[in-house]
């Protein structure tokens, strides 16, 4: 069987998480009156000490509905240029909110005080207005690094400044605080907004939450419905965000000591230029200058072994819930047989 490193995503629910899903009670989402999503989103939103919760079918619909809620047609928006609300949400800044982006360049992804200040449009009629600010925690182009909340603190002293709203994109939040120490809390008291990712490195098969103020959740529970998002008996998807949260959350750990051995044994590879500093559950390295990823990925999958391209030269791997020690061992014995051959 391969060993399925392509994301976080790839997981299927325990056996327990699936028991939980088919004893769920449950109602009509788009009436109101899910009982299990409704347990859900109070549980998230009581967690990070904010007023309210959105349960969604993905990251990226709870991001886009943020940026969305939060401003207006021909607004700027600042985010860094390896920002999964710029790269990967198929131009949905443009599309659902009619807003424009203006990309900042920072150190693997992550945005300073003085990034924001530099990228904030001045007071001229040939320039949109700057409205949000987006970050990202872990950022996933950077090789799962983070953000710890001093340094959030900070930036959030410049939106003050300017007036300007600040949302974040967790999709692996919990990957950074397992590592940090840090609280959901004190998230919740930086943040007007977050989204967080139930179906990556918590196990879930489908769902994110959007969590901001009441009045916010409305107006983006209003936009949720007119992109094609309510849906009916959704609580046997939130039954299973609900287990994740109780269980899975501390054993993230788990997932990041086997992906820092992973990046101990890439890094031993000869035709590996460099690994990025493994620091939650990413791996990402830069192959040679005459290796491209799209070979170097078929030549993986020949041994077994499934990752995805995330650049010209660069291989990315996430470690998960269903990968485990036994698995890491095989891969460590096909790394150390080699990928490329040397003949």
């Amino acid at each position: 069987m391969s060993i399925d490193l392509r994301s976080d995503t790839v997981t299927r629910p325990t056996p327990a998480m699936r028991e939980a899903m088919f004893t769920a009670e449950v109602g009509d989402d788009v009436l109101g009156d899910d009982p299990t999503v409704l347990a859900l989103e109070e549980k998230t939103a009581r967690l990070f000490g904010m007023e309210a919760a959105l349960f969604c079918t993905s990251g990226t619909m709870t991001n886009q509905l943020a940026i969305r809620t939060h401003t207006c047609p021909g607004d700027d928006v600042i985010c860094d240029q390896l920002s999964h609300v710029y790269l990967y949400e198929g131009g949905g800044i443009a599309v659902n909110a009619l807003a424009s982006v203006s990309l900042a360049k920072g150190e693997r992804g992550k945005l300073t005080p003085e990034l924001v200040r530099e990228h904030i449009q001045p007071d001229d009629i040939h320039k949109p207005i700057t409205r949000l600010v987006c970050l990202e925690n872990t950022v996933n182009k950077g090789g799962g690094c983070y953000y710890t909340v001093p340094e959030i603190a900070a930036i959030r002293q410049v939106c003050d400044e300017y007036g300007l709203k600040l949302h974040l994109d967790g999709a692996r939040l919990f990957n950074a605080l397992v590592e940090t120490g840090e609280t959901p809390e004190s998230y919740g008291q930086l943040f007007d907004s977050i989204s967080i990712c139930l179906s990556k490195g918590l196990g879930c098969p489908v769902g994110s939450l959007l969590l901001g103020k009441v009045d916010f959740i409305k107006q983006s529970r209003r936009f949720r419905k007119l992109m094609g998002g309510g849906w009916r008996q959704a609580g046997f998807l939130a039954a299973a965000g609900i287990y994740a949260l109780d269980h899975h959350i501390n054993r993230l750990k788990l997932d990041h000591a086997r992906a820092r051995r992973i990046g101990q044994l890439i890094s031993q590879l000869p035709e590996v230029e460099a690994v990025f500093p493994v620091e939650t559950n990413i791996v990402i390295f830069q192959l040679k200058q005459n290796i491209l990823a799209t070979d170097y990925v078929e030549l993986l999958a020949q041994k077994g072994i499934l990752a995805v391209t995330f650049g010209k030269h660069l291989v990315r791997f996430v470690t998960h819930l269903d990968f485990t020690d036994e698995q890491l061992l095989s891969l460590e014995q096909k790394i150390k047989e080699g990928i490329v051959s040397q003949s």
